[in-house]
């Protein structure tokens, strides 16, 4: 099939990029890697009357340090954002959810703020933004709004992005050094969604959790967070760490669904399972 008609705007800079937006007056759609919308498009699951392009905005892309968090800009491709030393040093997790993510020609192209505005629910990126309690930060012609990853994604591809917002960048906030940080998913074929996939997250002090995050993806309608699960174990000293104990909690707080792919009960057995696995390894290693 060809794509419905559309008028095809390149933005130069942030200003035009919501000029068109607001013109388009929530018919609109944004183009940075093009990795979801040109399938759409060419499917007629995605009909927008204007096709704002942001690929050539200067400082749209890029990952540098601010505050107390790393700021990686909207239209960052994927591989950048692996082969960031940045990256790698100040948020791990990322880099290793990046690793799973598509393949190496798609990384190319692909950008970390369209898979984070998307919020597919087996995709890695929200799940990662989610879980590492990142900040979106989106322009609108009424200014600037900063919307914490906990409150973006409401449901399935479902956002609180306005229609005349644009993301411009992500920050995720610095970790303690020594964080222990566990990414993993299980799927069909490499690079495919996931159909169960985990991001966890531990702060340790003094031999105690001080800090947790468990998160979700491919396990349920939006990327998810086990926060029962996490507040059981803030305090617990890392030898009283029942991981399969904290696993049930964790798997009763998602809400999977079935599909051709797998059944609800397989993603709870399978989730149960690499949670406790992976804790477990996690958690020796670190008492070794």
């Amino acid at each position: 099939m060809k794509p419905a008609p559309f008028e095809y705007i390149r933005a130069g800079s942030i200003p035009q990029a919501l000029e068109a937006l607001a013109k388009a007056d929530g018919d609109a759609a944004i183009l940075a890697g093009g990795q979801t919308l040109m399938p759409l498009l060419a499917l007629r699951m995605a009909t927008p009357s204007v096709i704002v392009d942001i690929n050539r905005i200067d400082g749209l892309a890029g990952v540098s340090r601010v505050a107390g968090a790393t700021r990686i800009g909207a239209t960052t491709r994927q591989n950048a954002v692996l082969a960031s030393d940045l990256v790698k040093a100040h948020v791990p997790a990322l880099a290793k959810a990046t690793s799973f993510v598509g393949h190496h020609q798609t990384r190319n192209r692909g950008t970390l703020g369209g898979s984070v505005s998307l919020g597919e629910p087996a995709a890695e990126y929200p799940a990662t933004a989610l879980t590492l309690d990142a900040v979106i930060e989106a322009h609108s012609p009424e200014g600037i709004r900063r919307i914490d990853a906990l409150d973006f994604y409401l449901g399935p591809y479902s956002t609180a992005l306005l229609p005349d917002e644009l993301v411009v960048a992500v920050e995720y906030p610095d970790w303690p050094a020594g964080t222990i940080s566990i990414v993993h998913e299980v799927t069909r074929r490499a690079g495919d969604f996931a159909l169960v996939g985990l991001i966890c997250q531990l702060a340790i002090a003094e031999g105690k959790v001080s800090r947790a995050a468990i998160g979700w993806f491919g396990m349920g309608p939006t990327p998810m967070r086990s926060l029962a699960a996490e507040k059981a174990l803030l305090g617990t000293s890392l030898g009283d760490i029942d991981a399969r104990a904290v696993a049930d909690i964790a798997i009763g707080e998602t809400d999977p669904l079935e599909d051709k792919h797998a059944t609800a009960h397989y993603r709870r057995s399978v989730g149960t399972r690499l949670f406790t696995r992976l804790l477990g390894e996690a958690l020796a290693e670190r008492r070794a």
